[in-house]
């Protein structure tokens, strides 16, 4: 069996698409790779959002739903779900939404 460990991901315009790419690398044999996942425990995965990451998601996204523009009842997103691996240690993967289009969004990577 062949491992993949993930190294780095970014967000990229494509097509007036948005593509997200991983680099990727190789993980040898099963033992090497049971190794990186101990380690890789050790990170802290937490949901909540750093105020200093907040303060940047507000100012860049300038207090507003990034979908339709509302500035009531803002939510901090996260763009890939925290539930699928998504960071909450990162502005570039939180995003300002109103309740109504984060209800919507759900856990889906749009």
């Amino acid at each position: 069996m062949v491992y993949f460990k993930i190294v780095d991901a970014w967000q990229e315009a494509v097509n007036s698409r948005t593509v997200y790419k991983f680099k990727l690398e190789l993980i040898e044999n099963a033992q090497s790779f049971t190794a990186v996942v101990k380690q890789e425990i050790k990170i802290e995965h937490n949901r909540l959002i750093p105020p200093q990451v907040k303060l940047t998601v507000w100012q860049r996204d300038k207090g507003r739903c990034v979908v339709c523009g509302s500035t009531d009842d803002l939510h901090f997103d996260h763009i890939i779900p925290f539930s699928k691996g998504g960071s909450s240690l990162v502005s570039e993967n939180i995003q300002l939404l109103c309740a109504r289009h984060n209800i919507a969004k759900r856990d889906k990577i749009e």
